[in-house]
């Protein structure tokens, strides 16, 4: 009898142990799931990121250029640039455009921003590795690196609401406003953006605006052109007397966590200028 007794705690405290370790057997395979594919909320939002892209974007593939050039080298560069991307652009094989090439005059200075079109990351792919076999870019190359202090490209795609003018002879000046968003916040933008840019081309029509995908991420890029400074100063101020204008400013300028703004000109064998 005491022996039973005392054998009684021993297997209600197995039973109970072994209870406890059945109900957890459950939780090991979605913690080893969890650490090999990660959790579900975050399998939502990369989901979610990737669905951005494809609702706001159009199809083709913008590179936006950046060089910044010693001060010395300024009139050398635009030769050498000059020379080169109009052979490029009129090799119609490689099918890529170049909708834009630009001196910043105002901003940072002794840099030049150029903007070339793709039909999507496969024609991305196929005009930069012809380019890279090409004899003529690799004497560019040797031209061009003594001449810059650094150069950056970013990959982006244009806003399917906002897509990037033609070929066209504007004159004036052209305004390239760049906002580093917080990261998640891409949607919410274009939505706000869309709505405003209704008010805001009563005034002034936009000449492109970009969402970067490689590069630089969380970032856009508007562009504007104006006939002069003046002229910007005024469209400004008729835009922010419309209630549609003023929202959409106070809604994303929360939604970013810098920006720049840099005044353009555009150079002399740009298509859009």
């Amino acid at each position: 009898m005491a022996s039973s007794i005392l054998r009684r705690p021993a297997c209600r405290a197995l039973f109970s142990t072994s209870a406890t370790i059945n109900a957890e057997k459950p939780i090991v395979p979605k913690l080893i799931n969890s650490f090999l594919h990660g959790s579900e909320q975050a399998r939502q939002e990369n989901e979610a990121l990737q669905s951005h892209s494809t609702t706001v974007g159009s199809k083709s593939i913008s590179e936006i250029q950046k060089h910044h050039i010693h001060p010395q080298n300024v009139d050398q560069y635009k030769q050498v640039i000059g020379s080169y991307f109009d052979k490029l652009n009129t090799q119609k094989d490689l099918k890529m455009n170049l909708k834009g090439s630009f001196e910043v005059v105002v901003g940072e200075l002794d840099s030049f921003v150029h903007i070339w079109e793709f039909e999507g990351y496969e024609g991305y792919d196929y005009a930069t590795s012809k380019i890279r076999e090409s004899p003529e870019h690799a004497q560019f190359l040797k031209d061009l690196r003594p001449l810059i202090q650094s150069r950056t490209s970013q990959l982006c795609r244009e806003f399917a609401f906002w897509p990037c003018s033609g070929p066209k002879v504007n004159g004036g000046i052209y305004e390239m406003r760049s906002y580093q968003l917080k990261p998640g916040t891409l949607l919410e933008w274009e939505t706000e953006w869309r709505r405003g840019l209704e008010a805001r081309r009563k005034f002034v029509e936009p000449i492109g605006a970009w969402f970067a995908q490689v590069g630089r991420l969380h970032q856009v890029h508007h562009m504007w052109q104006y006939p002069s400074l003046q002229a910007r100063l005024k469209k400004r101020e008729q835009a922010w007397q419309v209630d549609t204008w003023s929202k959409t400013v106070s809604n994303t300028v929360k939604l970013c966590d810098s920006m720049d703004a840099n005044v353009l000109l555009p150079n002399s064998f740009s298509p859009l200028r």
